[in-house]
């Protein structure tokens, strides 16, 4: 079975063309599936007035698909967020007889100077995705290590709690005993469904419902992590140099309330310290967090500014 996550930004109706409508929330999932193969296309559909409906789309895709419809601000920001979480594999749509060359100059030295332009045809790229999920049949190894964050939960009569969410590490079985952070809670992982359909396993990268048996639906929240992995670790402050975009144009600054985005959660900190030896764009930072930061050792986490205007994607920072 092959399964691809897309971010679809930059248009509020291609994926609904594209695809079947399921889950709502500040974003918009939309499902193809043939056979075995299926797609989840993640609309952002609370962009550009909550950012952190584009960074969670974003955050959970593999692939992109950009809609040009208009060359302003959202769309550069847009293109920072891609660039920032390394989605180098994608395709761009132009509508409003906007021309690749216009927009060179934006993705030129990013994540996606190599995506392809293709039409704006609806059933071609239904086509041309369920081709790309089939290429990118997945399996289960051996032993089981594998982390899904929370995006959504809610309990179900006659099954109990479930949690939907997007594998982002590893894989799961069916049975398995996770880790629920950061409540330290063990649970029993009863079932799980792809698109519908019953699974054994969860592999990186597919969109999964699971079941869950030792735990409430009102005692989760999204962001939180379900886990087997024992790497999976939780923090409360982070220092380190992190790296600012190269559109961004003022130093940071003691006291600066911004937040950590990492998985599906955006924690806001508080910059206790910060010096940078003469070049602002590589600052060596001690970052105070407001709750728990799930993560694994040395996965980068993404900081922004909300009260940062037309851009609001600062940089990024490894954390330990």
């Amino acid at each position: 079975m092959g399964n691809l996550n897309v971010i679809v930004a930059g248009s509020k109706d291609f994926a609904g063309n594209v695809g079947k409508k399921g889950t709502v929330t500040d974003m918009t999932f939309y499902e193809i599936k043939k056979g075995n193969d299926s797609i989840t296309l993640i609309e952002p559909s609370k962009y550009p007035e909550k950012l952190s409906s584009l960074f969670y789309s974003v955050a959970m895709a593999e692939y992109a698909i950009l809609v040009v419809e208009n060359i302003d601000s959202y769309l550069g920001e847009t293109i920072v967020m891609i660039d920032a979480l390394g989605i180098d594999k994608g395709w761009i749509v132009l509508r409003n007889y906007i021309q690749i060359e216009q927009l060179q100059p934006l993705i030129a030295d990013t994540a996606l100077q190599g995506y392809e332009v293709i039409e704006d045809d609806a059933i071609k790229t239904r086509e041309m995705l369920l081709a790309l999920a089939c290429e990118t049949e997945k399996s289960a190894g051996d032993g089981t290590c594998g982390s899904c964050p929370v995006d959504s939960h809610f309990n179900v009569k006659g099954v109990g709690t479930v949690v939907l969410g997007s594998v982002i590490d590893g894989y799961f079985r069916k049975h398995d005993k996770m880790k629920v952070l950061p409540l330290n809670r063990e649970v029993v992982l009863k079932s799980i469904q792809k698109h519908d359909v019953d699974a054994d396993t969860g592999i990186k990268g597919d969109h999964v419902g699971l079941a869950l048996r030792g735990i409430e639906s009102d005692e989760l929240d999204r962001g939180y992590v379900l886990t087997t992995d024992p790497s999976v670790k939780m923090i409360r402050k982070v220092e380190g140099q992190a790296q600012l975009i190269k559109y961004w144009r003022n130093p940071i600054k003691d006291g600066m309330v911004m937040h950590l985005g990492h998985w599906m959660q955006m924690v806001p900190c508080r910059v206790q310290s910060v010096s940078d030896n003469g070049d602002f764009h590589t600052p060596q930072l001690s970052l105070d967090l407001e709750s728990d930061l799930i993560h694994k050792p040395g996965d980068k986490a993404l900081m922004m500014y909300l009260e940062g205007g037309k851009l609001r994607v600062v940089g990024s920072i490894t954390l330990p």
